[in-house]
């Protein structure tokens, strides 16, 4: 009876393994969910919705953007981590994604999600925040507003969107080396970020530089500083924070992801979907009006980008501690 049970289930197994890989071997074969975690406008979307049209039609089905936003991105980032590993579920987030399970450590909560939940599939933005103020703003260099600040402390206010996210990070290591101290005012998103310094309820805000780039033309922002190692191609005229003294380096960088688990052949088939895709005209043309530079890795050189990012957030969040 052993036996003949043990050939039953093997007789079973042998039926059932031509369908799995028939199924994968089909993939894709339906629509495929791209997870924005913030509202429509920021960088994670400006990078989704170009890409997303490409890969629609090298993979022959619909790859369509979904908005997911709050909790700094935390929301969407849970949907995503939790997610059928099945390829039809993808996340498309900035440097939070990794920040957000520290903080959660350094308060002594539960994390929502772990990086160990996610499956890195691309890098595709790699972009240091600039500084910008609004037009109406008096300050014309970044000595003049930090000695501003060092005279109104805690008076002057800047946006950003959400605690310890990819704008509020930047402002606070900004704020911890020049021994200034502002008050935060967030928002849901790099969009409603912006609007609160073009409406004036806002002086500043660390921006991505796509995002920066039409308001600085139209002269409705100023920039005062990059927190890149080297000055943007995009605003060649402004000093890095390194250049005026200031030990600070932060990116906001924009990358695809896939749940733990997805079978390797859908992930072969993503990867290549995503490499073709940012290699398309029509992403390197969204990504050239906005001035925002190559930064294209494959999953191996992007799972050791995130090693070395993780190292360099996890010092700054320390050094920033707890930020109720």
């Amino acid at each position: 009876m052993p036996n003949r049970l043990w050939l039953s289930a093997l007789f079973a197994l042998l039926l059932v393994l031509p369908l799995f890989a028939s199924a994968q071997d089909s993939y894709p074969s339906k629509p495929i969910t791209l997870i924005v975690p913030f509202p429509p406008g920021g960088q994670a979307d400006l990078s989704a919705r170009p890409l997303a049209t490409a890969m629609s039609q090298l993979l022959k089905q619909p790859v369509v953007v979904m908005n997911r936003p709050g909790a700094s991105g935390a929301i969407g980032h849970r949907a995503a981590a939790t997610a059928a590993p099945d390829g039809y579920t993808l996340l498309i987030t900035l440097v939070s994604v990794q920040a957000l399970p520290m903080v959660d450590k350094l308060f002594g909560r539960q994390p929502s999600y772990t990086m160990d939940q996610l499956a890195p599939l691309a890098l595709l933005v790699a972009d240091p925040p600039v500084l910008v103020v609004g037009a109406e703003q008096p300050w014309k260099s970044l000595k003049e507003l930090v000695d501003d600040a060092r005279k109104r402390r805690d008076d002057i206010v800047y946006s950003h969107s959400g605690l310890y996210g990819p704008s509020h990070l930047p402002m606070e290591m900004l704020l911890h080396a020049t021994g200034t101290k502002m008050r935060g005012l967030p928002a849901v998103g790099g969009g409603p970020t912006m609007a609160l310094v073009l409406g004036g309820s806002a002086a500043m805000w660390a921006s991505p530089p796509a995002m920066a780039v039409s308001q600085v033309a139209a002269k409705k922002l100023r920039p005062l500083a990059s927190f890149g190692a080297q000055r943007h191609p995009g605003f060649p005229e402004v000093p890095t924070l390194k250049e005026l003294g200031y030990d600070v380096e932060y990116y906001v960088w924009s990358g695809a992801f896939a749940p733990r688990g997805t079978p390797e052949p859908v992930m072969k088939t993503l990867r290549d979907a995503i490499r073709r895709g940012a290699a398309s005209t029509e992403f390197k043309t969204a990504m050239q009006n906005l001035k925002s530079p190559e930064a294209y890795l494959d999953a191996p050189e992007f799972a050791d980008f995130l090693r070395r990012d993780e190292v360099r957030l996890q010092q700054a969040i320390q050094k920033i501690g707890k930020v109720e």
